[in-house]
């Protein structure tokens, strides 16, 4: 054996031939260097980019749909189990039993079943398990017997098209189809919004209906949108199979059923359809957004699971409702998988954020009515001081209004006017006084789209007939949303870019799911990531450790309880009612009715909201925070993070200038403190718009006085360094100079830097590159034009 030999020529030489001959198929069953993650979007060059995803060696599957082992490769330098504890993380994250480490030399197992007397214990090349053996392992481990296997193996849905699941919806399925071969009848799955939740049920659904384990299907959600997506979408595969219920008539004669929680129930039991079954009907009920309507058990909506409870019934949310009365734990039992926001973010599949949180100057200090000050209708008010908490829902201030919508708009005018936002607001008449106060915030874009800015709400229909246009990637309008309830839940915003709350937020549930509107990623329209700006100081929910822990029941059941309705049971009549949702009836002066009493006008000596002119408010301060390494927002400064990340890296100056200096590319050292988790632009922006990533860390990190891109190409001019080359070769070196005054070395370390419109005057590629006299010299010229710039000091 040649130990010199390469990672993957030991692969192509020794592993891939010793798994062929212990009867795998190469084909179907091997499969090599596995991209199973993204890579996290990272802000990189005013831009986007992502970091390394991870990638498995090998995965070796019995059935496309289950993968058993995971085999790390090392070259023949390393030791046969060099690379077990990375195929270890990579197995946990995906599911995997049995995991391997090999340099070619041999293997080293471990089984994670559990089932083998040693857990790891050393194999030959030739003693490499066959699938049926490594199955067989796994059957024992598991107790499955005859017939569960026959569910378990029942392949995916595959439409040619090559989409298969991603891992973790993969871990989602398997887990929920062992489970319920099995036995078990109560399923609760928590995937973070923009997941693939529907697609992930759709999934299980197929399998168990394929391997004819479960029959008759009934998918029930409290949206139509929910239903009318998932039926013409993921659903769409079931063709003849499926129905949607509607106008409260049944037909028995699908196998598929989905349906509003409303549409079959009511008050009455003429309007209670879902009797029209009998409770055997169904072999299996899907709960999507389980945390609304069905989490309470005195609700109304439940008494439909109680109903069909000999059925299974799997819950799906990205946030289950966990409180001393409420509880989806209760009912559904502990999550039988969670993939979090943090994982998603991390694994690259959901979009990272960033939160500007504001401070009003009303919101800290209070405010409080001078004696006998009377309101704009007229009414004295009441003396005290009020706060945040009261602001648009007992006391109006005009001025707040409109100084929460210029920041919103002059935001808007700094990065992108078009970018899709939606702007939560305490209720329907505080989410109309928005809407005015963008509107004359945003004049010529309105004049030219009336659309630009529109009221969402429960009880607009025309707001609610732009819904669809809103979340419509390829519509340009409406822009800005401005919004109470309605869409706090169940709207697929895909490019939504910017979210504003400014409403006061205490559920965590709620908050979850507003989060869930931006964390989509369309990469196709430029969705990469998301701002949150925070009127309310509602983002301190992020500190909590129920945002992105394992859900806990706390749940306390008590006896004797009268039925109620649930919190927020959805669409009750033509369109969702939530709390505070209540319609805008006209009333006196213009006035209306917000949480059942008058807004301003005659009839009522202590109106329930008093309005106020002539308050100025302004904002104190804005504060940026971004997503840390940790999945966790940043609390130290940017400077304080970004001096004890790289002093993490780097123990001293030196050593970082040794890197710096030796790097071939110095590209490479700034993929590395992206890697690290660095936010270089932000960072940028921050300390200076003009210094080089290599001055933002001698600066900040090792408090070295900075020179500005500028600066450092003068000092290089200064120099004689020109005067070795021809005039065609000064005159590109020249231009790359300037290229990187104005865009930073990353921009020029590239050859493909020289197709771009400002070398054109110089030549074509070649021609350019044969200046130089070939492109080893242009690279070497290269190198020492930023040896220059680096060695240039004040």
């Amino acid at each position: 054996m040649d130990n010199k030999l390469s990672e993957r020529d030991v692969c192509t030489k020794y592993i891939t031939p010793a798994l062929e001959h212990s009867g795998w198929d190469i084909h179907k069953q091997i499969r090599e260097e596995v991209s199973f993650t993204d890579g996290r979007i990272v802000y990189k060059n005013k831009g986007f980019t992502r970091k390394k995803g991870k990638r498995a060696d090998y995965i070796l599957y019995y059935k496309p749909n289950i993968p058993l082992a995971i085999i790390e490769a090392k070259d023949m330098e390393h030791s046969i189990g060099s690379g077990m504890q990375q195929a270890l993380d990579y197995a946990e994250i995906l599911d995997i039993p049995f995991v391997f480490s090999s340099n070619g030399k041999g293997f080293l197992f471990h089984d994670r079943t559990g089932n083998n007397e040693n857990m790891e214990q050393e194999l030959t090349m030739e003693q490499f398990p066959t699938p049926q053996e490594l199955w067989q392992l796994y059957k024992m481990a598991e107790h499955i017997d005859k017939e569960e296997e026959e569910v378990i193996t029942q392949d995916y849905y595959q439409d040619g098209s090559g989409k298969s699941p991603r891992y973790y919806q993969r871990v989602a399925i398997n887990r929920t189809i062992e489970a319920i071969a099995k036995g078990q009848d109560r399923i609760l799955l928590v995937m973070a919004t923009g997941t693939g939740k529907t697609y992930t049920a759709f999934q299980i659904i197929w399998r168990l209906w394929k391997a004819r384990k479960k029959k008759r299907i009934l998918f029930l959600a409290d949206r139509n949108i929910l239903v009318d997506q998932a039926k013409s979408n993921d659903f769409k595969p079931f063709r003849d199979k499926v129905t949607k219920v509607k106008n409260r008539t049944v037909d028995k004669s699908y196998e598929i059923y989905m349906a509003l929680y409303q549409g079959i129930s009511g008050t009455e039991d003429a309007q209670n359809i879902y009797k029209q079954f009998s409770p055997d009907f169904f072999d299996l009920v899907v709960v999507d957004e389980c945390h609304r309507g069905s989490a309470a058990e005195d609700s109304a909506w439940r008494e439909i699971l109680q109903y069909f409870s000999n059925a299974t019934h799997i819950g799906l949310t990205a946030t289950p409702k966990e409180t001393k009365e409420v509880s989806n734990i209760h009912y559904f039992g502990e999550p039988i998988y969670t993939y979090s926001l943090k994982q998603g973010i991390e694994d690259g599949f959901l979009a990272p954020y960033r939160v500007i949180r504001y401070t009003l100057d009303k919101d800290v200090e209070g405010w409080r009515p001078t004696k006998g000050q009377k309101d704009r209708y007229g009414h004295v008010i009441e003396d005290r001081i009020y706060n945040q908490k009261d602001f648009d829902r007992n006391l109006i201030i005009d001025d707040r209004t409109k100084e929460v919508a210029r920041t919103i708009s002059d935001y808007l005018k700094k990065t992108d006017r078009f970018q899709k936002t939606i702007v939560f607001c305490t209720n329907i008449n505080h989410a109309e006084r928005m809407r005015q106060a963008l509107v004359n915030e945003n004049q010529d874009l309105v004049a030219k789209n009336r659309k630009y800015v529109m009221r969402i709400t429960g009880d607009d229909d025309e707001g609610k007939r732009e819904l669809d246009n809103f979340i419509d990637p390829s519509n340009p309008y409406p822009v800005i949303a401005v919004t109470s309830k309605l869409m706090t839940t169940g709207v697929d915003a895909q490019t939504c870019k910017l979210i504003v709350l400014e409403s006061n937020i205490n559920s965590m549930t709620e908050f979850k799911q507003i989060i869930g509107r931006g964390t989509r990623l369309k990469e196709e329209f430029g969705k990469y990531t998301f701002t949150i700006m925070d009127f309310r100081n509602v983002t301190r929910l992020f500190a909590d450790k129920e945002f992105d822990g394992e859900p806990e029941s706390i749940y306390e059941p008590k006896e004797g309880d009268s039925p109620v309705p649930p919190e927020d049971e959805g669409e009750n009549g033509p369109e969702p009612g939530f709390p505070g949702d209540t319609p805008i009836p006209p009333g006196p002066e213009g006035g209306g009715i917000i949480d059942g009493g008058p807004i301003g006008g005659v009839g009522e000596d202590k109106p329930k909201v008093y309005t106020v002119d002539n308050v100025k408010v302004k904002v104190l301060n804005e504060r940026v925070q971004y997503i840390g390494e940790d999945g966790t927002l940043i609390t130290e400064s940017l400077k304080d993070y970004t001096r004890n990340t790289v002093q993490k890296e780097y123990a001293s100056l030196e050593a970082f200038l040794q890197r710096w200096k030796s790097a071939e590319r110095k590209e490479a050292v700034v993929d590395e403190m992206l890697e690290h988790g660095l936010l270089l632009d932000a960072l940028e922006e921050e300390v200076g718009n003009e210094l080089d990533p290599f001055d933002l860390i001698c600066h900040v990190a090792f408090d070295q006085k900075p020179l500005t891109r500028k600066e450092r190409v003068n000092g290089v001019k200064r120099t004689d360094y020109f005067s070795k080359y021809g005039e065609k070769a000064r005159q590109v070196l020249e231009t790359l100079l300037e290229k990187y005054e104005d865009e930073g070395i990353v921009n020029i370390e590239s050859m493909q830097v020289l197709k771009l419109p400002e070398f054109q005057d110089h030549g074509s590629l070649m021609e350019i590159i044969q200046a130089f006299g070939g492109k080893k010299q242009y690279k070497q010229a290269l190198q020492e034009l930023e040896q220059e710039l680096y060695t240039v000091e004040n």
